[in-house]
């Protein structure tokens, strides 16, 4: 009887607390509408400020009284924290004192418009019309002055530095050209762009996600040379997202991908400050997220996963030779061990006779078959790489080295792996790092050609390779073929593809992402080159 009554109990608690808690939401999210007018009484915006800012003990509420016989009411309101405090006393709240203290108060109804152009000392001012407006404000960082007998309120830019300094990303080193990269301030990420592009047709847009955060977003774009069409789709496709908390670029990311299923990225995302202005000029369009350095990039084709900074930086056949590596990297990481358990559980006659030899000799006494042995492998190697990046930087370095070699010598000296699938891991493992926009797709495909060598040995290897490609050709990135220039067929678009001609050479942008109205169109070139001999 007594459990019989606690658990009534419990249930009937908690759904009393889930009717206040839902309450309390409602009264939270409609404490302010959408179109409320800022009170004209000084009082009134205090008693509602602190309403909507109760329990904040880092909401900052100033009350201003000056004139004569304190004719004149002010409130600055502000987040601490996010305001330069030295910036808002010398240009605000100072000018103001002096500036009444010293005239006589003249039409109560001038004095917005006084404070607006002649008293504050600063160029980024706004109006606030609504209280919506004014705590978005608020909360985005900006110092709010309400004046007494006004309806509108002034938005005052004076945010604080916040966050790290540029530097070299480590997820992209090059090893030549720019070091600066991106950092988790908005701000600064479009000024280190518009440094790179000083040209009026560079756009920003900005929109604000996130019901609960309020996350500043920035669409980017060089107008004349992005797609219009495709522009209006990143527009349209941000606007549909609803959802609470925009918290890094990797949720749009997911919000926005065409097939969002597929393991192959739709959506390209850098750090670099040169690598996202060559994007841009070749007609993409960037979207920055406050509070992450990582920009993404649309259309993102296939053919960008072997391309880096230094292959523009450098001399076309080195770059060439630089791609063709890496394509090979990426068919050796999915592919070579697929191949190795084929080779041994099926086609034992393709292997040359002293290797035979050579692989039976290291195989035996092993417990495990092939498959199951390239399965522990690659379950193991994953199992360090995830170590290595979770754990502190010195010591995850130390542990991925170190684990690898001493569980490989172990894993041979107990019997549990023969040496030939120790070597073949550890150059699937380095071959997987040289494409590291792809790492996360290779790593689920070696186990599926795994699976399909086990069973049906080259033929099944062979299976899952057209497969997989059809489903590449079948991808699209907002519209544009995902293995453009390739399928389809662009001839023009092949200079910056597996080979690269000279920087010279590539005369007009990739067509792939033209405009129609624009194609053959001076605007399309990059530039006009006349050769003497």
């Amino acid at each position: 009887m007594d459990t019989g009554y606690t658990k009534k109990g419990e249930k009937g608690m908690l759904k009393k607390i889930g009717k206040r808690n839902s309450k309390q939401n409602q009264n939270s999210c409609s404490s302010i509408e959408e179109e409320e007018l800022i009170p004209k009484n000084i009082e009134a915006v205090k008693s509602k400020l602190g309403d909507i800012f109760s329990e904040c003990d880092d909401f900052i509420l100033r009350e201003i009284v000056c004139g004569e016989k304190g004719s004149i009411r002010m409130l600055v309101a502000y987040i601490d924290g996010f305001v330069d405090k030295r910036v808002l006393n010398q240009d605000v709240i100072r000018p103001i004192l002096d500036y009444f203290s010293n005239k006589k108060t003249g039409k109560r109804d001038r004095i917005y418009e006084i404070l607006k152009q002649s008293i504050i000392n600063n160029n980024d001012i706004k109006e606030a019309e609504s209280m919506q407006h004014a705590v978005n404000s608020i909360v985005s960082g900006e110092a709010l002055l309400f004046i007494d007998g006004k309806s509108s309120a002034l938005v005052i830019g004076v945010k604080a530095p916040q966050g790290r300094q540029v530097e070299e990303p480590d997820t992209e080193v090059s090893l030549r050209g720019s070091r600066e990269g991106f950092v988790e301030n908005l701000l600064t990420n479009t000024t280190l762009l518009r440094k790179r592009i000083k040209n009026p047709n560079l756009k920003f847009e900005m929109i604000q996600m996130g019901e609960q955060t309020r996350t500043d977003i920035c669409i980017c774009y060089i107008k004349g040379i992005a797609n219009e069409e495709i522009v209006r789709e990143v527009r349209d496709r941000l606007k549909r997202i609803k959802t609470d908390a925009i918290l890094d670029s990797g949720y749009i990311e997911q919000f926005i991908s065409d097939s969002r299923f597929s393991i192959f990225p739709t959506v390209g995302s850098s750090e670099k400050c040169d690598k996202l202005a060559g994007k841009l000029l070749e007609g993409r369009i960037a979207i920055f997220c406050d509070g992450t350095p990582y920009v993404l990039t649309v259309p993102y084709l296939f053919i960008e996963s072997l391309q880096a900074s230094d292959d523009y930086y450098e001399h076309a056949c080195f770059a060439t030779l630089m791609r063709l590596l890496r394509l090979l990297a990426l068919l050796t990481s999915l592919l070579l061990q697929g191949l190795y358990v084929a080779l041994t559980a099926f086609h034992h006659t393709v292997i040359p006779f002293k290797l035979m030899i050579t692989v039976a000799a290291s195989r035996q006494g092993i417990p495990f078959s092939p498959f199951g042995e390239a399965i522990l492998m690659l379950i193991t190697f994953e199992l360090l790489r995830e170590a290595g990046v979770r754990m502190p930087r010195p010591v995850g370095q130390a542990l991925s080295i170190v684990g690898a070699i001493v569980l490989g010598e172990a894993a041979v000296a107990a019997g549990l792996a023969s040496t030939p699938l120790i070597v073949t891991t550890a150059i699937t493992a380095i071959c997987s790092f040289v494409v590291p926009p792809l790492i996360r797709a290779t790593m689920i495909l070696r186990f599926v050609f795994l699976a399909a060598a086990n069973f049906l040995g080259f033929l099944g290897v062979a299976f899952v390779f057209i497969a997989v490609f059809i489903h590449l050709c079948r991808l699209r990135s907002f519209g544009v073929p995902y293995m453009a220039p390739f399928s389809p067929l662009i001839v023009s678009d092949l200079k910056d593809s597996v080979v690269v001609v000279p920087i010279w050479a590539m005369i007009t942008r990739p067509k792939i992402l033209w405009q129609e109205e624009n194609s053959g169109a001076a605007e399309m070139k990059r530039q006009d080159v006349k050769l003497k001999r």
